[in-house]
């Protein structure tokens, strides 16, 4: 099921995206980003409509996919 992130709390939305950008394996190219850096690639990539959030009922989870373009 596809949440829009404007109907999360800014505190649930920031939780699911550093929960995400935290992953090992999370690529970013040759340059390090911090934490701060990388929540705001990931807001950004929201706003953009380049990304959202599905949320699974079954394992009751969410995950940050991109969109194809």
């Amino acid at each position: 099921m596809k949440i829009p992130h404007t109907d999360l709390s800014a505190e649930a939305l920031n939780g699911i995206i550093e929960e995400y950008v935290s992953r090992e394996g999370t690529e970013y190219g040759s340059r390090e980003f911090n934490l701060q850096e990388k929540v705001k690639q990931v807001h950004r990539q929201l706003e953009k409509g380049e990304a959202y959030i599905n949320y699974d009922a079954d394992t009751q989870t969410c995950h940050l996919v991109a969109c194809n373009m």
